[in-house]
């Protein structure tokens, strides 16, 4: 318990609710949650299966009319055939990450992962005993692991690689040449790939492709919640490969028994075309969000080297400002009513010069929080 830290950022939250509650405006840049509601198309299929009954428990690999959406998904976008038997439901990606990491890892065993890198991911290598070995990035690799890297930091106690693509909180994306590259490195090596898909969907005019397309050894995670916006509904899924299904049904049967069953209902109106429409308007919002902020930031003295082509985060080097990224975070916070997430949270390379802005409001609260910036930098 010691080793798994809490979020930083949910003391920041709870002082920025504090603050609202007395009456202060706060511009809220610290949340990785769309401000969007679910679209109307998911929330009627949800109503409906309330409606109609349908609370009882599922199947623990989830609904089979879910699962095979969600073959077909990969088929329309990636090109790919992925057996419906290989899918299984969760509760949120946090589920399926737990699954894939309980299936894999012994005590002991390393996995690489990327600093700076989400820390849950960490926090469940360690809560099967595995170690989690963060490999330094920075802008020269898009704040990404590569081959050589993996080549460079593998040894023979290492057992996996965690990826993210595109990851949190830099929102970069690996190339596909590059991820076929991480893929075939590990697996000549006798490793596995656990891939972290959540924010497929929200990418901006550069190639992407699934890791599933590398190989069918690779565990993928994604989720209904960031570019479905499905957060509060917790419904993710996890691709197994043939010979970790039999054990993931085992895992989920004992650990969760299944997913939430009207979330499974309402998140197969997500695969149908008005929903589909609905998503990319908003994926063009972000982008319109992601194109007003950047320049703002770098025009107030962040330095911002890479542009995120994906996800809604914006990873800030604010060392001409602090080199306490909490303590700024917590200035601009009481200061300002600005709220913005500490590197801290985010691993151990350079996290007191890095701050994460989430664009996650829309653009005339994003500018308000640019003035007030501005006026306190």
């Amino acid at each position: 318990m010691a080793d798994i830290a809490p979020f930083h950022v949910m003391a920041l939250l709870a002082r920025a609710r504090e603050l609202e509650a007395a009456g202060r405006s706060v511009v809220h840049m610290e949340i990785g949650e769309p401000d969007f509601p679910t679209a109307e198309p998911i929330v009627v299929a949800g109503q409906r299966a309330l409606a109609e009954g349908r609370t009882r428990y599922t199947a623990a690999a989830g609904l089979p009319e879910l699962r095979q959406a969600i073959g077909g998904h990969y088929r329309e976008r990636y090109g790919i055939e992925v057996s419906p038997r290989r899918i299984l439901i969760t509760p949120g990606a946090s589920g399926a990450l737990q699954l894939a990491t309980a299936i894999l890892i012994n005590p002991g065993d390393r996995v690489l992962l990327a600093d700076p890198g989400y820390p849950c991911n960490r926090h469940f290598v360690r809560l099967v005993e595995g170690e989690a070995v963060g490999v330094p990035v920075g802008p020269e690799t898009g704040y990404q692991l590569t081959a050589k890297l993996v080549e460079r930091h593998w040894d023979e106690r290492t057992t996996a690689v965690l990826l993210a693509s595109p990851a949190n909180p830099t929102g970069t994306v690996i190339a596909p040449t590059e991820l076929a590259a991480i893929v075939a490195t590990v697996e000549a090596r006798g490793g596995r790939v656990i891939m972290d898909e959540i924010y497929h969907g929200l990418i901006h005019g550069v190639p992407v492709q699934t890791a599933l397309a590398y190989s069918e050894q690779v565990l993928v995670v994604n989720s209904f919640s960031k570019y479905y916006g499905m957060t509060g509904w917790r419904l993710g899924w996890l691709v197994a490969p043939e010979d970790c299904v039999g054990d993931a049904e085992k895992l989920a049967q004992n650990l969760f028994l299944a997913a939430s069953t009207p979330a499974q209902y309402a998140a197969l109106a997500a695969f149908e075309p008005e929903a589909q429409a609905i998503f990319e308007t908003r994926r063009r919002e972000f982008l319109a969000r992601r194109d007003f902020l950047l320049p703002a930031l770098r025009e107030l003295g962040f330095h911002i080297p890479v542009t995120p082509d994906g996800a809604f985060y914006l990873y800030a080097d604010c060392g001409r400002f602090t080199d306490d990224s909490y303590g700024f975070a917590l200035r601009l916070l009481e200061e300002t009513g600005v709220a913005i997430t500490p590197g801290i949270d985010f691993g151990h390379h350079l996290p007191q010069r890095h701050v994460r802005f989430a664009y996650t409001s829309a653009i005339p609260r994003l500018a308000e929080g640019v003035e007030r910036l501005r006026r306190a930098l």
